[in-house]
């Protein structure tokens, strides 16, 4: 059996519901809630899943029904992913995270079979996004440019060197592990706690990331710059949406250059002080914050709903309102009757 994400656009023909699983959904009540409003505004009835490796998650307080799955490392993860949405009949699957992608990237046709539509681009265009230095060699190989990117021994071999760099995990997400190596103390002292580190020049410049919406043929269809103002624990708690042609036309290349997108493709860039643009990273799934996005009239869930559904969707490239400012905050849940001893 062949997978195409063009399955997808019209898979929901004539439903009156939407059965939905969110993974690795922790926090992210936002981005859930918007996807509820977007159902009820089509006219069907949403039915929310999440899952998550932890017992207590924010995101399960608002949902129909939550599940506790292994950890995405763990042989069993995308089983007991198909096995909930064999048991609960779930039509789509939103993943959530950088740590899951590329194995249910590979799982598409497993969850097709029990009629899961999992909303996630090919595995090529996994791969080459989870890999930083592959996602460097992409950009520069379409040229787009790029921050500089060696291999740590490249540089230790080194016996001049341009400082500021900037070292963090090839594979990693949620800005763990990224240190600025302004010296050589710091060189020798940070290398050895990221294992499969990067190294890359440092751009100064201002950092937007880009929520670009392709639905299920590939093509950039909305491209909404976000200015992030503040960021606290890698993901950003202030920010701004900007329209900016170049940034905008950027996030057209990179979509363009990959091919086989679905769903949003997350971007961060800098714009330097010289009106130059360095594309830093490409995830492919719904950045932390997405909801800014929508909130400025780029309703994403709406569009992948109503495409599901088989409505004809008419997008415009910018498609969201300038100036519009997130202010985040937390706010709690509270759970009666919780154990004294959590497992």
């Amino acid at each position: 059996m062949g997978y195409s994400a063009a399955d997808i656009q019209g898979a929901g023909r004539g439903r009156t519901q939407a059965r939905i699983l969110f993974t690795c959904a922790g926090r992210r009540v936002e981005l859930i809630q918007s996807f509820v409003r977007a159902a009820r505004t089509l006219g069907i009835e949403p039915v929310i899943h999440v899952a998550d490796v932890e017992p207590y998650f924010a995101a399960a307080c608002i949902a129909d029904a939550s599940h506790r799955v292994p950890l995405t490392s763990s042989p069993d993860y995308i089983a007991s992913l198909i096995e909930i949405a064999r048991r609960e009949r779930i039509d789509l699957l939103i993943p959530l995270i950088d740590l899951e992608l590329q194995a249910l990237s590979e799982a598409r046709e497993r969850f097709a079979e029990v009629g899961c539509h999992v909303i996630i681009s090919s595995p090529r265009v996994v791969r080459t996004c989870g890999d930083k230095l592959s996602t460097f060699s992409f950009l520069t190989e379409h040229g787009i440019a790029a921050p500089q990117t060696w291999l740590p021994e490249e540089i230790l071999r080194r016996d001049q060197h341009q400082f500021p760099y900037f070292l963090k995990p090839r594979w990693g997400s949620a800005s763990k592990g990224n240190y600025v190596i302004r010296d050589e103390v710091d060189l020798q002292a940070f290398v050895p706690r990221v294992p499969g580190a990067i190294i890359q020049e440092f751009l100064p410049g201002t950092e937007y990331t880009l929520d670009v919406y392709t639905g299920f043929n590939g093509l950039p269809r909305c491209v909404v710059p976000r200015r992030r103002i503040e960021v606290r624990g890698g993901e950003v708690t202030k920010s701004l949406t900007v329209r900016h042609e170049g940034i905008i036309r950027t996030g057209v290349r990179v979509v363009e250059a990959l091919n086989e997108c679905v769903g949003l493709i997350t971007i961060q860039l800098f714009l330097r002080s010289d009106g130059q643009i360095h594309v830093i990273e490409i995830n492919p799934r719904f950045g932390g914050g997405a909801p800014l996005a929508i909130h400025a009239g780029a309703d994403f869930p709406r569009w992948l709903l109503a495409e599901w559904l088989g409505q004809d969707v008419q997008i415009r490239l910018d498609q969201f309102r300038d100036g519009v400012m997130m202010l985040r905050y937390h706010q709690s849940f509270f759970k009666e009757g919780v154990p004294n001893e959590l497992e």
